[in-house]
């Protein structure tokens, strides 16, 4: 099992020097979304004093020459901070900060999506817009091999890993188990996890959260992760399909629901929603990962709980829909929907502002329209 070279690194040694008083100072790490539009970076800065508020965060630059976000002769890039969470690594009073990525002329990034979802969310912000993601990941070692899996074959056929327990089913726990409480003493709206299909693969849900936050809380979920994973030497990867063939690949199942939806007779609601999302598929398919789409043909095939990428469908319980219905929301006639489309390594600004656009402001044709 390949891990890296600083998981060796003695971590009591480290834990020295991570107890030694600070005094009022505090660290703060500004965690941005890289050119990629799925890499995380970040970088920390010291503070005179604890900040209570986005508006006590002084804004800053970096080189986006190394990001894949400019070019070497015009390199500054803006870090306006936007969230601002506790740090579970150095604990408090230290901080992390999601920020924006602005280009030198103080326009947004190409993969700056929070910019435009949070004037989208505004917008419907009367309605009432709640959100749950179901992040799929799969743990590797730093060869890209699957956490657990045998140096030289496969593991047995997928079955007895889904939720499972014991030694033979659980592959990577003790890494969940530490993301899970990193998120909640960070303050990110983390409501479950479980161990998925195939084997080194696992899920965290973030929500429900209201508006921009479902972009904001499952964003900082991912960089904990991956910070945790770093400590024990191994890769989150959040790739659709790490493994071709018979085995499971990894989504974001995106659950949405009104406040108008949630209440009694709510289902009319969800109907007409999904009446508008059948007319929009493309858009939608194009907006559901990095590469508009690319990395989603690769995982929604029709098989392995999946919808074909080519169609729409939507289902009561239809765990191969594109759309599903829970069965309870069938009966109560009030609830959510859930969007099975969404690639693990989706942006959430981005599937969640397609999603505001087409159900709640009524767009229509291939392209967002620009308020």
């Amino acid at each position: 099992m390949a891990t890296s070279a600083s998981a060796q690194l003695s971590k009591v040694v480290k834990g020295q020097y991570m107890e030694l008083p600070q005094g009022d100072q505090v660290q703060a790490m500004y965690i941005w979304i890289d050119g990629t539009g799925e890499g995380l970076r970040c970088k920390t800065r010291t503070l005179d004093t604890e900040p209570k508020s986005i508006e006590d965060l002084p804004e800053w630059n970096f080189d986006g020459s190394s990001t894949y976000q400019s070019e070497g002769s015009n390199s500054d890039m803006y870090l306006i901070p936007s969230a601002m969470f506790r740090d579970p690594f150095r604990k408090d009073p230290n901080k992390l900060v999601l920020c924006e990525v602005l280009k030198y002329n103080r326009k947004s990034a190409e993969t700056n999506h929070r910019h435009t979802c949070k004037k989208i969310m505004e917008m419907v912000d009367h309605q009432t817009p709640w959100f749950g993601m179901e992040q799929e990941y799969t743990i590797l070692g730093t060869d890209g091999h699957p956490f657990g899996w045998p140096s030289n074959g496969f593991p047995g056929p997928q079955g007895p890993y889904y939720c499972g327990v014991g030694a033979d089913k659980a592959y990577g726990r003790d890494i969940v188990e530490a993301h899970y409480k990193a998120c909640l003493y960070a303050g990110v709206m983390i409501c479950g996890t479980n161990a998925e299909v195939m084997p080194a693969q696992w899920e965290f849900q973030i929500g429900p959260c209201e508006g921009i936050n479902m972009g904001d809380h499952l964003w900082v979920a991912r960089f904990i992760l991956h910070r945790v994973c770093e400590d024990f030497g191994v890769v989150a990867s959040f790739d659709p399909k790490p493994i071709p063939g018979n085995w499971n690949g990894a989504g974001c199942h995106t659950n949405f629901s009104t406040k108008e939806m949630r209440e009694d007779g709510g289902l009319k609601c969800i109907e007409e929603c999904i009446e508008k999302l059948g007319k929009r598929h493309n858009y939608h398919i194009r907006a559901y990962d990095p590469k508009g789409g690319l990395d989603n043909a690769r995982r929604l095939t029709g098989h392995h709980e999946t919808s074909n990428i080519h169609e729409f469908s939507a289902g009561v319980a239809n765990r191969g829909a594109s759309i599903r219905i829970p069965r309870t929301v069938g009966q109560e006639k009030k609830g959510y929907f859930e969007d099975r489309r969404p690639s693990a390594n989706c942006d959430p600004y981005a599937v969640t502002e397609a999603l505001i656009r087409t159900c709640l402001l009524d767009e229509e044709g291939e392209e967002p329209v620009d308020y």
